[in-house]
């Protein structure tokens, strides 16, 4: 039988840091090249956090970590204006495709809603604008990353949080 999937807090599991560090580092070493492994396991320990920004969430079995997802004041400098991000998205790339991604920026959605109130959430994306799309997300505006095209995308959580209570209501 098959481990039923959790979300919960990176504070709640933070042994998985040394799965989540090294993996989000190889994926993204092509672009933040003076990155370490050691740089990721610190930042991913700033968000071992669970009422104050930035807050982890990880989605995982009772024995392994599948993948990740923050809630941050900002994501992207030069856009600090912006707050809060949706930021930090990551699947281990065994576990992609199973919609874990989808489920972790749901429970950043819903905390972010809930326990902070906020009526708007930002990201920004270098290529998943349509998966982004797929689940509400609207083009904001083109941004730079890096020397990287991107957009920026924004949810109104408050149209989300009426879908979150229908939800629960059935």
């Amino acid at each position: 039988m098959a481990q039923a999937l959790e979300i919960s807090y990176l504070a709640d599991h933070p042994e998985f840091i040394d799965a989540l560090a090294p993996a989000i580092y190889e994926h993204w070493r092509h672009i933040l090249t003076e990155e370490t492994v050691e740089v990721r396991r610190t930042a991913l320990m700033r968000h071992l956090n669970r009422d104050a920004l930035p807050i982890a969430w990880v989605a995982h079995t009772e024995s392994r970590v599948l993948g990740t997802a923050a809630l941050r004041e900002s994501d992207l400098p030069g856009r600090e204006d912006l707050m809060p991000w949706l930021g930090g998205v990551f699947v281990l790339p065994e576990f992609r495709g199973r919609d874990i991604g989808k489920v972790l920026c749901v429970a950043v959605e819903k905390h972010a809603s809930r326990l902070f109130n906020f009526k708007t959430l930002y990201l920004f994306t270098l290529d998943r604008q349509r998966w982004y799309e797929e689940m509400q997300w609207r083009m904001l505006e083109p941004c730079q990353w890096r020397g990287r095209s991107g957009d920026i995308m924004c949810k109104d959580l408050r149209a989300a949080r009426q879908r979150f209570r229908a939800d629960e209501e059935r």
